[in-house]
């Protein structure tokens, strides 16, 4: 899709930051691991050599290296060598075990001057440790706080990389941590949305009649960014940037808003990938290559799946059953523009030939081990897909997610199904599990005997039954009383008569996660707002009803930020909708906000604490019932220091003209030697004074002065002869 990306915006803020700060000049690029990873993750290792960045030992200052290793770049945990010679550039996380590293390199004058840019706004203890020292304010030149404080994932979805946000906002044990985590969260909130230009109205999720704690938090966060959001335009005079663009929207929801969109297959390539197949997720994406696959090497390989990939950016949200069609076309496709790899008996008919074969050979071979990753993956998916009986499991949770049957009536014997489905052996345990709570939710509640049986027959454990019943943490309605008099649930939002589906594939994701009907809603001016109202109702009522699309955040404020004026007007006169979801958003709703970006000619990103995959949720579902020492919180592990290296005096240097003694002539005990009758050793007086008499140019003196030195040359000939 074309517009602005996530990715690019972080980047150019960084490399701007980093260039106006070298301006030229050859200096040294100071990271921490968190500001590491920040960098890792946009920024390529040319850019950093081309902002003139090096590492220079010892004061030494090279030309621009040649190399494209990550050893230009130092970390300030580590070890490194003392550099007064040269300039510094930190770019730091506001962390106190960080200040206390950086005040360690200030105390012994590792560089020469600093200049100091953090990855969001410092805070005021940390500040006043800075201005409280002199040998900080004699080496600091300049210091600035940029907005990157997050991790751009796709060019319209990013993450935080915080997976322990859901048990902290949901577990009934760590009520006490909500608060602080909650305005975490809004700063990072903050830094997207002016990192993307935008000071947006804000909107946010309030169930109906909450009878959970999970109702809170929103209206929490949405006060802390708002609060936020005005503190930084009030200290920023540049801000918001002036554009012709539709002011932004952000809303802001959480995962108790819809529990189906975790649970329910999806059956386009990324969610596939990402729910069936062996893929390792952490800062990078690997997908495990099996040893017996035809792409593998020895043992087996990883395969990274990011950006840089266009056949995977390009395929991801297309249907299983229109991907690998699409897949074999477009390798064909590749084949025709590539003749001189084309299969052939015939040899080379030339030298140039060849040459241009070999010179081909390396961009080919990346195509084609491209090619043959995806249609490798695709085709595990499929079989994954055929063996785990999904077909089956589909037909009925479509159903039990919709509210409706293939021919978009109420379902009938759902039950029954769900039953058979349960009775079948090649349905694995954590499928039958997604498919009983599936069935819960449809119902809004079973009585707490039918849901035992259900588990029991389902040969589920104990811990399974535990991830059931903590559902209701997250707003679900899991156990009914026999006489229980409270009406059903009504669906979000009305359900629409959807065409009937072309054909027996399109029948199997007829659901849409609530988050694309919120979408839609917010774009058309018809979003809900008792559900979805205002943190400043009398203000931003009228431009929510207007669906925002003649409302301007220009200002009168004319400086724009370096990275806004670099982008073409096109992708820059979109209006930006940010969505962010607490407690982790799922593949489905990644998906959902590019498509309603194409629909209605919106940037929609999708922001969240950490992406969700089936067996993430049901186990982080499950973990809200454990003791919260076995979470293994960060907050609650013992706070990171500064590596007690960095505290440590430097050896003293050896002496410049220092030589091992048994090479090294006795001479200066020569000197000492007592060989005169009055007992003063020669070459000294008996004030200890030299022996040395002033230069002069008489001939007397100097005749005395060479008879002395003949009578020394002897004196070390008489010395040496009685070893």
């Amino acid at each position: 899709m074309a517009g602005i990306s996530a990715i690019t915006v972080q980047r150019e803020i960084i490399l701007e930051a980093v260039r106006s700060t070298t301006q030229g000049e050859w200096k040294v690029l100071v990271l921490d691991d968190g500001s590491k990873r920040l960098v890792d993750g946009v920024v390529g290792e040319d850019d950093i050599l081309e902002a003139n960045v090096t590492r220079a030992p010892y004061g030494i200052a090279f030309p621009r290296p040649k190399t494209n290793s990550r050893a230009d770049v130092e970390r300030i945990e580590d070890k490194r060598p003392m550099n007064p010679e040269m300039d510094v550039v930190y770019l730091l996380s506001p962390q106190p075990y960080i200040m206390d590293c950086l005040m360690a390199d200030f105390e012994r004058r590792r560089y020469r001057k600093s200049h100091l840019i953090w990855t969001s706004v410092l805070p005021s203890e940390l500040r006043a440790k800075l201005d409280q020292s002199a040998l900080a304010r004699e080496q600091i030149v300049r210091i600035r706080a940029l907005n990157i404080d997050f991790f751009p994932r796709e060019s319209h979805l990013i993450t935080f990389r915080d997976p322990w946000s859901f048990p902290t906002l949901f577990h009934p044990a760590c009520n006490q941590l909500v608060q602080t985590h909650v305005e975490d969260l809004a700063k990072k909130i903050v830094s997207v949305c002016v990192s993307l230009g935008e000071y947006p109205s804000i909107r946010y999720y309030r169930p109906l009649n909450p009878e959970h704690e999970a109702g809170v938090p929103c209206s929490y966060l949405a006060g802390f960014v708002q609060q936020e959001l005005d503190q930084y335009a009030k200290m920023h005079d540049d801000f918001p940037p002036v554009s012709t663009r539709p002011r932004g929207a952000l809303i802001i929801t959480d995962r108790s808003m819809d529990l189906f969109a975790p649970l329910v297959h999806e059956f386009t390539y990324q969610a596939m990938v990402h729910d069936l197949l062996p893929v390792i997720e952490g800062d990078r994406i690997f997908y495990k290559i099996s040893a017996k696959s035809d792409d593998a090497s020895d043992g087996g390989k990883d395969a990274e799946i990011s950006e840089k990939d266009n056949i995977w950016v390009a395929n991801r949200h297309l249907h299983m059953k229109d991907l690998i069609d699409k897949l074999v076309s477009d390798f064909e496709n590749f084949r025709e523009k590539n003749p001189q790899f084309a299969e052939c008996s015939d040899e080379p008919s030339s030298l140039n030939n060849i040459k241009d074969m070999l010179a081909g050979l390396p961009q080919f071979q990346e195509g084609k081990e491209a090619y043959s990753l995806h249609l490798g993956m695709a085709q595990e998916a499929v079989n994954v897909f055929t063996k785990r009986r999904l077909p089956d499991i589909a037909s009925v949770e479509q159903s039990l997610a919709t509210g409706l049957d293939e021919d978009n009536k109420k379902p009938k014997n759902l039950a029954d199904q769900v039953v058979r489905l349960l009775d079948d052996d090649a349905i694995t345990f954590p499928d039958r599990l997604r498919l009983i709570i599936e069935y819960l939710l449809y119902r809004d509640g079973l009585l707490a005997s039918d849901i035992k049986k259900l588990l029991a027959h389902a040969q589920l454990s104990v811990q399974d039954g535990e991830v059931i019943h903590n559902l209701d943490l997250l707003g679900a309605h899991v156990v009914r009383k026999l006489k229980d008099a409270r009406p059903v649930a009504q669906p979000f939002f009305a359900r629409k008569q959807p065409p009937p589906p072309i054909d027996e594939e399109g029948s199997l994701s007829r659901f849409e996660p609530t988050l694309k009907a919120v979408l839609e809603e917010l774009i058309r001016g018809n979003l809900d707002q008792i559900r979805f109202p205002f943190t400043k109702p009398l203000l931003d009522a009228a431009e929510g009803l207007m669906g925002q699309e003649n409302v301007s955040q220009a200002s009168l404020r004319s400086a724009k930020p370096t990275w806004a004026r670099t982008r073409s007007s096109a992708a820059g006169s979109k209006q930006r909708i940010i969505v962010f979801m607490a407690g982790g958003a799922t593949y489905s709703e990644s998906r959902a906000c590019y498509e309603v970006s194409d629909s209605s000619s919106k940037d929609v990103f999708l922001t969240t604490s950490h992406m969700l995959t089936p067996s993430l949720f049901l186990r982080q579902v499950g973990d809200l019932s454990v003791d919260k020492r076995r979470l293994n919180l960060p907050v609650d592990k013992p706070k990171p220091k500064a590596p007690a290296h960095l505290f440590e005096k430097d050896p003293p240097p050896p002496p410049a003209h220092a030589a091992p003694p048994s090479q090294q002539p006795p001479v200066a005990g020569m000197a000492n030697v007592n060989l005169n009758s009055n007992g003063i050793a020669a070459g000294k007086s008996t004030n200890g004074s030299s022996r040395n008499p002033p230069l002069s140019t008489n001939s007397k003196a100097a005749k005395k002065d060479k008879e002395k030195d003949s009578e020394k040359k002897k004196k070390l000939h008489f010395f040496g002869s009685k070893k």
